[in-house]
């Protein structure tokens, strides 16, 4: 079961990834080119060229944890880059795996209390 917290942070890896690496592969591009502790507890989404895969990589606190999807038909619609790493919210990643792509839903005004609106890069 994947339970996602509102305070929970969420990056996406902009670039195309191998999806043949497991934990330490992808916990290696973590500390090495995100330039991210992968032991914060932060999660980290990676996504194919083709864009059929996606990879969920968190620590539980005792380990980690990885999360696999592979799309049968369709791909993911991965939010638009500025640089190579996407602060996400949990809307956001929710959306990307239930298939609703971003760009053509519009989120209400709400009150986001003054702690969670920087995010650190």
């Amino acid at each position: 079961m994947l339970s996602i917290t509102p305070p929970t942070r969420m990056f996406l890896r902009s670039g195309a990834t191998d999806m043949r690496k497991g934990f330490d592969g992808l916990a290696g591009i973590v500390r090495n080119e995100m330039r991210a502790d992968p032991m914060s507890g932060d999660i980290f989404v990676f996504v194919n060229r083709d864009r059929t895969h996606l990879k969920l990589l968190f620590f539980d606190g005792d380990g980690f944890v990885l999360f696999h999807k592979r799309l049968e038909r369709g791909t993911f619609a991965v939010p638009a880059a500025t640089s190579d790493v996407v602060a996400m919210r949990r809307a956001d990643l929710m959306l990307m795996l239930e298939g609703i792509d971003r760009e053509y839903t519009r989120q209400r005004p709400r009150y986001l209390p003054p702690q969670t609106i920087a995010v650190e890069k």
